[in-house]
């Protein structure tokens, strides 16, 4: 019947869906292109359609990471590795810029890396709910742990305690930008469909670790059965199929999208890029901090969130470029 609403259901499109598609076409659209940046040590991949998300039971449903869609990205250029601390020094030399930690004069740091005899000195205070993380002061990228630490001999790790904000300024230096979601989800499963890991189905296939991330009782006893307690360098773990290192476990990665649970049921399909705004920005890959009795979340399909101002110590980024 001419000019009545669409009833809305879970099987039916309704008016707001069909505003929502629109409005995301225009966005996606609108996404700026770059190719001017240095494609050195990064790897070009082809694009295509992929089964984005997961209806695993693993899943976090209220992370959004349902249901499998079929999703197109343009070819693009993506970091083989995550940004060292050696490029973003680098940057940091060439520019003169101070992230937002250096700026604020503190960070977020996991308790198990704070010496015991400092801890009343350095820690302001704890996060609510989470009291794992400290508030420290005199962390930032150059000191990842607090004031103590150094990243002395590890040009090769990637670089942490970087916000959004910071990441995204790294980008425009590079002439880069960060990856949408949907690149990063396709670039990490490495040409594999529906795995729940960038390798396959089992976490550790013949006993091998092949990401970093926690064994133990979190968050009071780490084993470190993988070799690491902290972030890893970027050649500590086989690449996935298209040659990229550490994309998951180790540090998680900033993508340009906003975070909502839901936008992309009734978003594009085609390069989507998220809604046009939010409170926090997607992260993607896990860290070393993941465990499955509490953050279960180094699967591909996995997502999370943070507030673009944030900074810890498993937190990095890599970056894109267009064809």
């Amino acid at each position: 019947m001419s000019g009545l609403p669409i009833v809305g259901s879970c099987c039916a499109p309704t008016r707001l869906r069909a505003q929502q598609l629109a409005e995301s076409r225009v966005i996606s659209a609108a996404l700026p292109r770059i190719s001017t940046g240095s494609t050195e040590a990064m790897v070009k991949l082809d694009g295509g359609t992929f089964l984005m998300g997961t209806d695993s039971p693993d899943a976090f449903p209220s992370d959004g990471e349902g249901p499998i869609r079929t999703v197109h990205v343009d070819p693009f250029y993506i970091d083989i590795n995550p940004v060292t601390n050696q490029r973003f020094a680098e940057f940091v030399q060439a520019t003169g810029y101070k992230t937002e930690a250096e700026r604020i004069g503190w960070s977020f740091v996991f308790q198990g890396h704070i010496p015991a005899e400092r801890y009343k000195e350095i820690v302001d205070q704890t996060v609510p709910g989470v009291p794992w993380w400290c508030q420290v002061w005199g962390s930032d990228w150059q000191h990842p742990l607090g004031p103590d630490s150094s990243i002395e001999g590890k040009d090769d790790y990637p670089v942490i305690q970087v916000s959004w904000n910071d990441a995204v300024q790294y980008c425009n230096w590079a002439q880069k930008r960060l990856p949408t979601e949907a690149e990063w989800e396709y670039a990490a499963r490495g040409g594999l469909e529906q795995k729940v890991y960038p390798w396959g189905d089992e976490l550790t296939p013949g006993g091998k670790h092949l990401c970093n991330i926690w064994q133990g009782e979190f968050p009071n006893v780490d084993l470190a059965d993988d070799g690491y307690s902290a972030v890893a360098p970027i050649d500590a773990f086989p690449p996935n199929g298209y040659g990229l290192n550490l994309v998951t476990g180790n540090a998680w990665e900033w993508c340009s999208d906003w975070f909502n649970s839901t936008y992309h049921v009734a978003a594009t399909r085609s390069n989507p890029v998220g809604p046009p705004e939010g409170n926090a920005r997607v992260m993607k890959g896990g860290s070393y901090l993941c465990h499955k009795s509490y953050c279960n979340r180094y699967r591909v399909a996995a997502r999370t969130s943070n507030t673009p101002d944030s900074a810890t110590t498993h937190m990095s980024f890599r970056c894109v470029r267009d064809k």
